[in-house]
């Protein structure tokens, strides 16, 4: 490239940069808003002679809500209802599944346990499965603390490994 050419460029991108601040954007006119309008709080009223401290609450504006809102949920959990985290899968022991596998990694190891009807779950220490929770995992077996319900006692489960 030549220097001149250059030397014109660098000129323009001062002149670009350090020049007047540009236009402010055009004035339009503002679009109406439809308004939801609360009532106007009642004035306090006066408190009785001789009383002291703060006077009466005032409550909060009404805020009105869609009326009719529901939910259609098409075969899927209703989000505004809580999550049972309790326990596992319902009906669920852990003294009928099998562990099938157990995978180590640098980071974690997770246990590969079966139900009775074929459906596999990956747990890691402290995952809920059924009415047990896991709590150890061994070279060859896991260990689950299982309490017949909340806050009673837990009995140990151990799973071996199951040799092929």
């Amino acid at each position: 490239m030549r220097p001149s050419f250059l030397l014109a460029l660098g000129g323009l991108t001062l002149v670009a940069c350090g020049g007047s601040p540009p236009p402010p954007p055009a004035a339009s006119a503002p679009k109406p808003v439809a308004a939801v309008t609360a009532p106007a709080p009642k004035a306090p009223a006066p408190a009785p002679a001789g009383q002291t401290g703060p006077g009466p609450l005032i409550a909060a504006p009404v805020v009105p809500h869609a009326a009719g809102v529901s939910y259609e949920s098409k075969d899927r959990r209703d989000p505004f209802l809580p999550l049972d985290v309790t326990s596992g899968p319902k009906g669920l022991e852990v003294a009928t599944t099998k562990l099938t596998g157990i995978v180590r990694s640098a980071r974690t190891t997770l246990a590969l346990v079966e139900a009775q009807d074929g459906i596999g779950y990956i747990l890691k220490p402290g995952d809920t499965l059924g009415d047990g929770r896991l709590v150890e995992i061994g070279a060859d077996a896991v260990v689950f603390a299982v309490s017949a319900r909340p806050g009673a006692q837990s009995n140990r489960v151990v799973l071996k490994l199951a040799a092929n």
